[in-house]
């Protein structure tokens, strides 16, 4: 492969990839999942390293779809190459297969705009809201948080519903909860609300979902959750 720039990296771990992303929410992230065994992927990953040069600006997250199967899986992944454009945690697009053409143009097309990266001048600035509109305070939202933190014992916010998640950690916490006799949980789709989706993440200090809530206090993600089980405390804390 190519040198690779300084705004590239090779993701270890489901850690390692949170922590990378979680570092600029504002700044455009390109997620290659590729595989070593894919001859395609061969090509493509030249052709990442290529468009990391060009638009430095960007984070280009290389991201072995097997070693990584908990990201690939939240991703929905299901071939390689796979290309995921991302502003923070938002989908801005997705390139299936080896589309050089496609990937840059997608890259090109979200990067042409200085508000893609930059905060918009003042100048560039959308209408301010009607005064007659009321905008939520920061005390006004924490509140409106613990309200939903508190709504029943255990609360899952999570992507989607129960019955149907929208990403691969999702499914998978509402399974360990179902796993350990947990069918009764209040929940909340957080891409249903952008303001309790973002004012989560600072007020648990956890920049990813799902957020477990047990008691109105924050657990962990699905990680921590797995590691609860695994030692018997999950048990004991749902118990109490």
């Amino acid at each position: 492969m190519a040198t690779q720039p300084s705004n590239f990296y090779e993701v270890t771990s489901v850690e390692n990839f949170q922590s990378l992303l979680s570092q600029d929410l504002k700044r455009i992230s390109l997620l290659n999942f590729w595989a070593p065994w894919a001859e395609p992927c061969k090509q493509m990953n030249e052709v990442v390293v290529e468009l990391a040069k060009k638009y430095p600006e960007i984070l280009v997250l290389q991201v072995d779809a097997e070693a990584q199967s908990d990201i690939s899986e939240s991703f929905e992944v299901e071939s390689v190459p796979t290309f995921v454009l991302l502003q923070g945690h938002e989908l801005l697009g997705r390139i299936t297969g080896a589309d050089a053409a496609g990937l840059a143009n997608l890259l090109a097309q979200k990067l042409k705009s200085p508000s893609a990266i930059h905060p918009q001048s003042h100048t560039e600035q959308t209408p301010a809201p009607a005064p007659t509109e009321k905008v939520e305070t920061q005390e006004e939202l924490n509140q409106r948080l613990k309200t939903l933190m508190n709504q029943d014992k255990i609360v899952l916010f999570m992507k989607g519903n129960p019955d149907a998640p929208r990403c691969g950690f999702s499914r998978r916490i509402v399974g360990l909860l179902r796993d350990q006799g947990v069918n009764q949980f209040a929940h909340f789709d957080i891409l249903s609300d952008e303001s309790v989706r973002s004012g989560l993440k600072v007020l648990n200090n956890w920049p990813t979902f799902p957020q477990l809530i047990i008691n109105g206090e924050f657990v962990g993600g699905l990680d921590i959750v797995q590691e609860m089980i695994d030692s018997g405390e999950f048990k004991e804390l749902v118990g109490a």
